[in-house]
């Protein structure tokens, strides 16, 4: 044994037993696991609230109809005074997590992350919204505060898919081939406009000719008023790609509720993922995300009117 080794070996015998010791050699692993907890709620929140969003629809000004599938007459629509129609899906860090308010009425899973993701984001700007299931053919329609005014089942385009054909608004009827007669998937900024026939209806997407109107039965063989009663969604898809919607549903809540110049419209797809649409997060990632910076497990505030506590 060399006399350096043997030095340091007295050393160590003559130390006091009660002497300070290094933290690091007895605590090695707690320093990785502190760097990596951090590393990884930053990552997380940088991916629930950094990000921009991808996909909406603007609104427009229109001078003319251009869609031969509805026929409609001449609507001019002012140009937004402010940008509403730019999505802002990121919350801020601290704020406590907001929920859309369903009233006690049922919905899917993936219609309540939308409408919390959209209420606690602020996506609307405001404004009211309406959340459309294809899956489901349902429709549910909110409030400017995320209060659910009413759901109600629809009828959707025949062919499934999340895309319209492009140009399919300026078609005849009878060039639109079945398999393109689809309900688009997306995040678009309603307007008002009228048929031929000067019926009300709300444009989804002009250019596609997409609209949510009340339900026709003028073609008694496509049976639509039994389609729209009918408890499965199997039968629901008939139309070209519009919403129909009962008559009595949209004169009695969606008028109301979309009484302003513009709402928002989200369609939500069958064939890709919500979050790939919309570039949303899930709002239970973002409250566990708040409970883990601040250690106070997180806050948490639901979209209520006072009458109804």
């Amino acid at each position: 044994m060399s006399e350096t080794t043997q030095t340091d070996e007295a050393d160590k015998a003559a130390a006091p037993s009660d002497s300070p010791r290094p933290l690091w050699p007895q605590d090695a692993w707690v320093w990785p696991l502190a760097a990596a907890v951090g590393v990884g709620a930053g990552v997380l929140l940088w991916q629930l609230i950094g990000r921009p969003t991808a996909i909406t629809h603007q609104p427009h000004t229109i001078t003319a109809p251009r869609s031969p599938l509805l026929a409609a007459a001449p609507v001019v629509t002012p140009p937004p005074a402010v940008a509403f129609g730019e999505p802002r899906a990121r919350a801020p860090a601290d704020r406590p997590v907001q929920r859309a308010d369903f009233a006690g009425t049922p919905a899917p899973i993936a219609v309540r992350k939308l409408a919390d993701w959209a209420v606690d984001s602020g996506d609307p700007r405001g404004l009211p919204f309406a959340i459309i299931d294809k899956r489901n053919a349902r429709l549910f329609v909110f409030d400017a505060a995320g209060r659910l005014s009413g759901a109600a089942p629809v009828l959707l385009g025949l062919a499934r898919g999340d895309d319209s054909v492009p140009g399919i608004g300026e078609r005849p009827l009878a060039q639109v081939r079945p398999y393109e007669r689809t309900t688009p998937a997306g995040r678009f900024v309603s307007e008002h406009g009228r048929n031929s026939k000067g019926e009300d209806i709300v444009w989804v997407d002009y250019d596609a000719a997409v609209s949510m109107h009340r339900v026709r039965a003028t073609n008694v063989a496509e049976r639509r008023l039994e389609r729209l009663a009918s408890r499965s969604p199997a039968d629901n898809r008939i139309s070209y790609g519009c919403i129909n919607v009962p008559a009595s549903f949209y004169d009695g809540v969606l008028r109301t509720a979309f009484a302003t110049p513009h709402a928002i419209v989200y369609v939500l797809p069958e064939t890709r993922s919500a979050r790939a649409v919309f570039d949303s997060y899930d709002v239970d990632e973002r409250k566990r995300v708040l409970a883990l910076l601040t250690g106070l497990g997180g806050t948490e505030r639901i979209a209520r009117s006072s009458a109804g506590r």
